[in-house]
């Protein structure tokens, strides 16, 4: 849902500016602590300075949104927390108007996202929560999308790899909670059109294939009055383990009987999508959507538009 100018602007002596109730400065300004109700029917209570909203204040919607939070010369700015009318919010930093720096997103359906913004999007490291399969990405968003190294972690299984385009490319692996590793790669499939076929839309999605199954790497941590060794412990420590206080258990490796083909039930992400949040994007594994709509619905949503 966008907030980008949707409070209206109090500036002095340009035009009605509805009722006000608080305190002034020698000039006559609104200046301290105040409570205005605007001529579009918006509310704010707050702090003021020289006729503008700066310091802390609620602004509340007539649509029934509401921002609690800092104000800089009337634009939202330092932490605040936006409410939606459709029950969603945002609780982080802001710059002016715009979501920026580090914040916590709650959308509809309980799903979440934690880490950076930068101009109103996702941007930078960050955790999306997944709140029907308990699935997670963690890893680096540019411009709302997921882009670079990132991990997607299931309930018993996780994807180590690149992301772009909202995709996993390249080299990759699959670790399971069972013991093993499932390396290989997501390559983009060849797509064969005939000469005369008209220029459609086609979504390419990169599909899994398996180079190679190991076990897992298993790594137990010294006793204080041990010391190591100078070749080292002769194991490595398992890829993403948590946790890390407790030995794990040895493992039997897969056979070779676990063929691509098993893996066709296992993709990165499984989410189900949620057309009623503010903002987000799909991940296009294998048609499967991540679970949060496009930013650009979020300003499309008539209340708050400039």
């Amino acid at each position: 849902m966008s907030d980008l100018g949707s409070e209206e602007l109090e500036e002095e002596g340009e035009k009605y500016l509805g009722e006000y109730e608080g305190e002034r400065n020698e000039a006559g300004e609104r200046h301290g602590h105040g409570k205005a109700r605007l001529p579009n029917g918006d509310t704010y209570e707050g702090k003021y300075e020289h006729g503008e909203r700066h310091g802390q204040g609620t602004y509340k919607f007539k649509s029934g949104a509401r921002y609690i939070g800092e104000y800089v010369k009337n634009k939202k700015h330092g932490r605040g927390t936006f409410i939606y009318p459709d029950g969603s919010r945002y609780e982080g930093e802001w710059a002016d108007d715009l979501r920026h720096g580090h914040g916590v997103y709650y959308y509809v359906n309980n799903d979440s996202y934690t880490g950076e913004w930068f101009a109103h999007q996702r941007h930078g490291q960050g955790t999306y929560f997944y709140a029907e399969t308990g699935s997670k990405y963690v890893g680096t968003w540019v411009n709302g999308q997921q882009k670079g190294t990132a991990e997607l972690i299931h309930l018993n299984h996780r994807y180590q790899g690149k992301f772009l385009n909202k995709n996993p490319v390249g080299p990759g692996k699959y670790v399971f909670d069972i013991g093993c590793e499932q390396h290989g790669e997501y390559r983009l499939p060849d797509v064969e059109r005939e000469e005369d076929e008209e220029e459609t839309l086609v979504t390419v999605v990169p599909k899994w294939k398996v180079t190679k199954i190991t076990e897992l790497a298993l790594w137990t941590p010294p006793r204080p009055q041990e010391q190591t060794t100078a070749d080292g412990p002769s194991q490595g420590e398992a890829p993403g383990a948590e946790g890390g206080g407790e030995p794990a258990e040895e493992v039997q490796p897969l056979t070779d009987d676990m063929s691509e083909g098993e893996l066709d039930s296992v993709h990165p992400g499984e989410e189900e999508g949620d057309a009623s949040r503010e903002d987000g994007e799909e991940f296009h594994y294998d048609s499967l959507d991540q679970g949060n709509v496009s930013f650009e619905e979020e300003e499309a949503r008539p209340e708050l538009l400039d």
